[in-house]
Formats: structure tokens, sequence, C-alpha cells
């Protein structure tokens, strides 16, 4: 199976108190974006397309690797993606869409993704359980009611599809008002099945300046003598 990687990597770094986009943000020296290709492609994944702000187009270009496809993003999660995929090889049989502020996913979760799509899945989603208490309040922001647990999860990326699945979904909601939140959104918005399979605490994705540090504090773990 030829699968090929979306990076959306257009998001402004003002939660995280950056100045740049976020995903170039350094993690142990390297940018969050460069992490996450190389993530994808330790986990199988054999052709990658960016998509980046227009003004520092060129600032990721020296950053990736000369063979990742670098691409104008839009101003919403969506047209990045539709963007991206628009550049990527119309020969893939997957397309794994991936957040650049996960840098630290490891490879084992994109193979999980793939193995799922190449026993037949038209769409996978890496989850992890809820463990805290989930409760539901008012405007006010008083309690109304707890949420179980059991059945719910938190989604993280590389979320993986049937290109033509994930190219049909999208066709479906060119043009809509509604934004969506995740490319899995799309394609359930299509009446397409979303599948699961476990994630990894390690994808944590990066928002604000204490995930940075964890991250940090991560990278530094992995590489200290034994």
């Amino acid at each position: 199976m030829h699968a090929v990687g979306i990076v959306a990597a257009a998001g402004s770094g003002l939660r995280l108190g950056a100045e740049i986009p976020k995903a170039l943000v350094p993690l142990d020296g390297r940018p969050l974006v460069v992490w996450a290709v190389e993530s994808l492609r330790a986990g199988g994944v054999a052709e990658v397309v960016v998509a980046v702000p227009a003004p520092q187009r060129a600032a990721f270009v020296a950053v990736l690797p000369a063979d990742v496809h670098v691409v104008v993003g839009g101003d919403t999660r969506t047209a990045s993606v539709r963007a991206a995929l628009a550049a990527a090889r119309e020969h893939a049989d997957a397309v794994l869409v991936h957040d650049a502020a996960r840098p630290l996913t490891p490879p084992a979760v994109v193979a999980r993704v793939l193995a799922a799509l190449a026993a037949g899945a038209r769409a996978v989603v890496p989850v992890l359980p809820v463990v805290d208490t989930t409760v539901v309040v008012d405007a006010d922001g008083v309690v109304t009611a707890d949420v179980p647990r059991s059945p719910l999860r938190r989604v993280q990326t590389p979320q993986g599809f049937d290109r033509a699945t994930l190219v049909e979904a999208y066709g479906r909601a060119h043009g809509t008002a509604a934004e969506f939140t995740d490319d899995a959104s799309v394609v359930r918005a299509a009446g397409i099945p979303v599948h699961t399979v476990a994630g990894d605490e390690r994808a944590a994705k990066i928002t604000v300046a204490h995930d940075l540090a964890l991250a940090e504090l991560q990278v530094a773990r992995a590489q200290a003598p034994a």
C-alpha cells in the first residue's frame, strides 16, 4: 500500500507564545514540523505533503527535506488539508493526515493506522481513553450532569483514510458553512464509519508553552544514558 502523509502546519504560534508559526518552533533544536515528518516516514509513509502559511513558505522549504512537497495552506484546517490533498499524487492508496503539533508521535502509531487501512478500514483514528471525571456545565459554569467515561475517547493524529474516501468526503463538504475540527469529522459527516486503533500518550499535542516544556523533558529522558 502506497501512503501519502499530509502535515497540517499552517497554524500560528500565538498560544505557544511564539512569533513564528508553531510548526517552526524548535524542539531539541529541530522544528516541530521536521519531527512530524520523520514520524510519518519511520511509520511507513512514502510521500509527505506539508501545508504551510504563505508568508513563511521559504522558511519551511529551508528546514524540510528536499523531497517533501510544500504547499500553501488556507485560513482553516480543512482548507489546508484540501490544498495538500490536491497536491498529493493520485496513485496513493491511503492518506494520513497528521498535526505538526504532535512531534513525538511514535512511528508505531503510524504503523497501526496503516495496518488498519490495509485490513480494509476506510477511515481510522488513534485514540486514548478519557481518564478524568467529565461533566456538563451550563452557561454559568454550574455542573448539570456527569458524562460516563467508558465510551469516551481522545482522538489523536495521524488520522488515516482510503484516498478515494477522503477525496469524496471533502468533495461533499466543499462550500458548506460548517467547519470541522478534524478530518475524521469530515468523513463521518459523509456517513462513513471511522474505526479506531490505540494511540499513545507521547503523541500529545503542543498548544501552550507548558506542553513544549514537557516535550523537551520527554526528549531529554529518551536521550539520557541508561
